[in-house]
Formats: C-alpha cells, structure tokens, sequence
C-alpha cells in the first residue's frame, strides 16, 4: 500500500465527503458546518482551560490547535475552511495553512473570530451544524450548532471504519507512544518517581500534557490497582516493587491508548503474573477478526484471567463458576476494551446501526464501552487486567464468596497493585494488525 499522506488523504477526503453527503440526506439538510472549538475560560478567572479541538473538525482536517476556525461542506462543492489567523501579540499566531491537505479546501483566512459568519451558509436553518453551544455566532447565538442527530448518528457510527490515511496516522501515534514506552521503563529501573517517570514519557513522546490524548497513568506499586490513577507521586516509594503505565500519543488527531506492566524484580512471581497476562492478552488480540462480536470477546476474557487466576492460586474455583458469579468482575472490573481512532474512547461503540439504537452490555458488566460486531476497518484495544482492589474483594466477603479465594494469595499480590497490558488492534479481513507490537518490535 502507499504509505504517502498526500494519496492517503485525497482518498480519505473523498470518504468523508461521501460520508457527509449520506449524512445531511438522512437529516434533510444542505449544508455540513463544523467549528474547530473555542477557548473555555474559568470561573471567576482570565485563565483557559486546555484547548480540545472538536472530533468532528479533525476528521476532515489535521488541524488540532486552531480554535475559533470552521468547516464548510457543500454536496458537489470544494469544502471550504474558514481558518483563523489573527493578528495577536499575545499568543502566538498560528502558520498560514500549508501541507498536502490544502489544496483539497477553498481556505478563507479570517482575523476575528466572528468574522467567519460572513464565510458561512447564508441559511443556518438549512445547515447540519456540529459542535459545542460555545461556538455560536451572530447576535443571540443566531448560527448555533444544532446536532442534528440523524446526521450525527450516522457520521459516527461510520467512524468505526478507518480509512488507510486513519490507519497511517494512528500508526505514527503509536510510534511516539512506544518511543515514550520505553523511555518510561527505563526511568522506572533507574528508580525514578511517578512525576520523574511522566516526565520522561513527555519528554520521549515530544508532547507535553495537554497534546497526549490523555492524562498519564503513572502507578508505582499498590497505585496500580486504581484503574485511572493520575496523582503522580513526587518520591518513589520504598520499596518499589512494581510499575504500571497506561499513556499514550497523539498524530494529525489520532490517539494510541498503550499499557504495561513491570516488576522492579524481572524473577519474581509478580513477573510471572505479568507473563501470564500477557500471554493471554496475546491470544485475545488474535481474536479480533471480522464477525466477532466484542461482547463474547469481553467475556472469553473474564475465563481467560480467571484461568490466570486459578494457576495462581488466587482462585479456588473454576473459570466459569468465577464467572457466572461475578467473582472475575472483582479482579477485571472494566471492560475488554474499545473503539479508537479520533478519540481515545471513540464514539458509537454502542450503536446498533447508523439510525441509532443501542446494543447493551452484557449482564454484570456495565463499564463495557464497546459492544459491536467487528468488521474491517475497525481499530479497537485489548486491554486484559487483574488488579486487587479492596473495596471490590470486600464486596465478595459480604456477598458470600469468601470460601472461592486464596486470601493469603490476596495478601502476596495486593503490595503490587494490579496488572494491565494494552495493545491497538485493526480488524481486517484476514490476520488482526496489533500497532503496539509492530511498534515495539521495530523498536526492538
């Protein structure tokens, strides 16, 4: 395939304009309009909160930092980008578009801000217009997004579908994202803090903060077990015993979502529970293939660590009684995974079709974020985990499950905090691509 972004994007754009065509016949509309996003201030301050271009936006544009701008899409015409570039000698005043996507778009350089309702349909009643009620213009908000769900619902379910020029940019993402991987690791073996740690991944990712698609998961020993921990300790602990990251990258708009877990002792059992969870891990992602459906692969999961678990000694009782009595929920008590690609939890993965609908989660596991069939062009992460997790083993005591567990295995492990591997995972028609482990091969 050629991997050259100009031919990549020219048959992307093509995608989406077909996509929107679809789109606004479905809402009864002529127009499709998307604002890039405005800067959001706080309360009772004159500072701004960190910048999140709207998804809508980016999918058209590799345009991440330019609030403020809009999207217009005429069926049968050029699209045009209204691009704000204002003359500011606070901020620095974004570059004047350049790069193999301009010559695709009509660009009208604007100066302030409400000078793009003049670029904009005439008619807003006849436009699909997507985004945040901040990005209103015209007096009273006259030309508001208005998200007109028979658009937004099929826009977004056909996302889940990544063209090669998607695939391309999360692959460079991921690139990034390993790159700051292995950086991290070695800041953990050379006994680095949480905050020493992340700002080592910064540092090797070449993003700060607020360009991640999401804020570090940095846990040193038992803060493994907090399934979204982001304190960020500023001393290690003593002593350090474990090492779980979950961070990832962003390029052109797409995300990497990425997680591994470490043992400061490469020889001991917790070690071992890494390997074994990995292992697993390996399997689940050769089974993301076209007709599988992703709630059977969550619950093919639960048996597959619970198997972990009973090899442990964790467990005293099979796979499938933990199972059915939600004693596996306990030790992986999110979800197999999810849909990515313009964000990190991408959107629809509960759809039941691009008319709406919703396709529930399976009994017993609320906090699955994906649902769906999979099918080519489908980009998802398998991210498996045990953790020990008190409150959650306490639970188990007061429901009567107490005889089903090793406690003094609880004991050996809770010091640890928890285990999680994540890799990103294309369906296609035949053979899965796992992005993480291309990367980190390549990496070596």
């Amino acid at each position: 395939m050629n991997a050259d972004p100009a031919i990549l994007y020219a048959a992307h754009l093509e995608v989406l304009k077909d996509r929107a065509d679809a789109a606004l016949e479905r809402a009864s509309l002529d127009h499709l309009v998307v604002p890039s996003g405005t800067v959001h201030y706080q309360l009772f301050d004159d500072r701004d909160y960190p910048y999140a271009v709207n998804p809508q936006f980016k999918a058209w544009l590799p345009l991440t930092r330019n609030p403020g701008s809009w999207l217009v899409y005429t069926p049968g015409n050029k699209p045009r980008l209204v691009y704000l570039q204002p003359h500011d000698y606070w901020h620095v005043v974004p570059d004047a578009p350049a790069g193999y996507w301009v010559d695709h778009f009509e660009v009208v350089v604007i100066r302030s801000a409400d000078e793009a309702q003049q670029h904009l349909p005439k008619n807003a009643s006849r436009c699909a217009i997507l985004g945040e009620p901040q990005s209103a213009l015209g007096q009273y908000g006259a030309f508001k997004p208005n998200n007109p769900p028979a658009a937004v619902d099929y826009l977004e379910y056909h996302r889940a579908y990544k063209t090669p020029y998607e695939i391309a940019m999360m692959r460079e993402a991921t690139r990034r994202g390993v790159r700051a991987h292995r950086a991290a690791e070695r800041a953990f073996r050379a006994g680095a803090s949480e905050f020493g740690i992340h700002l080592a991944y910064c540092q090797a990712a070449g993003q700060d903060s607020t360009e991640l698609p999401y804020g570090n998961i940095v846990a040193l020993n038992e803060h493994g077990a907090v399934l979204h921990y982001t304190e960020l300790g500023r001393l290690p602990p003593k002593p350090v015993r474990s090492f779980l990251i979950d961070a990832g990258a962003s390029h052109g708009g797409y995300a990497a979502d990425i997680t591994r877990t470490y043992s400061a002792d490469t020889g001991d059992e917790f070690q071992a529970l890494v390997d074994a969870v990995d292992a697993a891990q390996q399997k689940m992602c050769a089974q993301v293939r076209a007709g599988a459906d992703y709630k059977q692969l969550h619950i093919d999961a639960h048996l597959a660590l619970a198997t972990v678990l009973k090899d442990f000694g964790v467990l005293k009782v099979s796979p499938g009684d933990a199972l059915a009595r939600g004693i596996s929920a306990a030790f992986f008590p999110h979800g197999l995974g999810h849909g990515i690609g313009l964000q990190v939890h991408d959107v629809a993965g509960f759809a039941a079709s691009d008319t709406g609908g919703r396709i529930e989660p399976p009994e017993g596991h609320p906090f699955l974020r994906l649902t769906r069939v999979l099918e080519p062009g489908m980009v998802v992460t398998i991210e498996p985990g045990i953790y020990v997790i008190d409150m959650l083993l306490e639970k188990l005591k007061q429901d009567g499950h107490a005889d089903a567990i090793d406690w003094s295995r609880i004991d050996a492990f809770r010091p640890y905090g928890g285990v999680r591997i994540e890799d990103d995972v294309v369906c296609t028609d035949g053979e899965p691509v796992n992005l993480t482990r291309e990367e980190f091969a390549n990496l070596g």
